[in-house]
C-alpha cells in the first residue's frame, strides 16, 4: 500500500531506475483510457487490473520491479479495498474535533518512483540542457497543503522539477493528471499549474492541483511538460509519466 509520511519529500535526489520507468511506464496509458472509458456497470473496467497483471509478469522483470507491481495489484484488487475500509472506519465522526497537523507537516502519499524531466535543466554540455528528476505526491484532504488544501474527499496533487528554477504556467505545454476512484467510480483530469505559494522565487519548479476525487483509492498518473525560469530563460521539457496509488 501506499506509504504515508508526515513530512514534504526529502531534498536528497533518490536514483531513478530505468527499469521501473520501462515497465511501469507502460502501464499509463491503460489508467488514462480507464479514466475515459468506464466498465459496463458504470464503475472502472476490471480489465485495467488484467492488464496490471500481465504486465507485472513479464519475463526477466528484476525484483525491485516486481514489488512496485505487487503494490499496484494488491492496491487495485482486494487487499486494497479491505485497507480503505479500515482506513475510513478509523476517521473521526462528523462533529468531532480536527486533530491539528501543523502546516509544515502535511501527511503525504508520493507516487511510486520518481521520474526524469528530459532537457529540464541547462547543463551536460547539451544544448537542450540536462534531464531533472522529478517527485510527486498527493495530499487527501482535509489539510492546508498544497494551498489552498484540499477538502475531505480532494486530493491534492503536487509534481516538483528538482534542480530548476520557478514553475511558469505555459497554455501551451502543459502538465497533466488523469485520475481513477476504483471505489466510487469516479474519474477526471486536471491541470497542474504554478502555485503562488510554493517556491516562487527560487524553485525548484512546483506545480499543483486540487482534485475532487472523492473518498476511496486513487490510482493516478502524471505526464505533460513543464515550463520553468532559470537565469531569465524560460525552458520547456517533457517528463516521463509516474504513477501515484493513494488513499482518500
Amino acid at each position: 500500500m501506499p506509504a504515508v509520511a508526515d513530512a514534504a519529500p526529502a531534498a536528497a535526489h533518490p536514483k531513478v531506475d530505468q527499469r521501473v520507468l520501462d515497465s511501469l511506464g507502460a502501464f499509463a496509458p491503460a489508467i488514462i483510457g480507464a479514466v475515459a472509458t468506464k466498465g459496463p456497470d458504470g464503475k472502472i473496467s476490471p480489465q485495467l487490473l488484467d492488464q496490471a497483471r500481465t504486465l507485472s509478469a513479464a519475463p526477466g522483470l528484476p525484483p525491485e520491479v516486481k514489488k512496485i507491481w505487487d503494490e499496484v495489484i494488491d492496491f487495485l484488487g482486494e487487499p486494497g479495498r479491505v485497507a480503505v475500509e479500515r482506513r475510513l472506519a478509523a476517521e473521526r465522526e462528523p462533529g468531532e474535533p480536527e486533530i491539528p497537523q501543523g502546516p509544515n507537516a502535511p501527511r503525504i502519499q508520493e507516487f511510486l518512483y520518481p521520474t526524469l524531466g528530459f532537457g529540464c535543466m541547462e547543463g551536460n554540455g547539451s544544448p537542450d540542457g540536462g534531464n531533472s528528476l522529478g517527485r510527486a505526491l498527493v495530499t487527501a484532504g482535509p489539510q492546508d497543503a498544497p494551498a489552498p488544501g484540499p477538502k475531505r474527499g480532494e486530493a491534492g496533487y503536487v509534481y516538483t522539477s528538482l534542480g530548476t528554477g520557478p514553475a511558469i504556467n505555459n497554455p501551451n505545454r502543459k502538465l497533466w493528471v488523469s485520475w481513477l476512484n476504483i471505489d466510487n467510480g469516479r474519474t477526471g483530469q486536471n491541470q497542474l499549474k504554478r502555485n503562488p505559494k510554493i517556491n516562487v522565487e527560487d524553485g525548484p519548479g512546483t506545480f499543483t492541483t486540487i482534485a475532487k476525487t472523492g473518498r476511496g483509492r486513487v490510482v493516478s498518473t502524471i505526464y505533460g511538460d513543464v515550463t520553468t525560469r532559470s537565469d531569465g530563460r524560460v525552458n520547456s521539457c517533457t517528463i516521463v509519466p509516474t504513477i501515484g496509488l493513494a488513499i482518500v
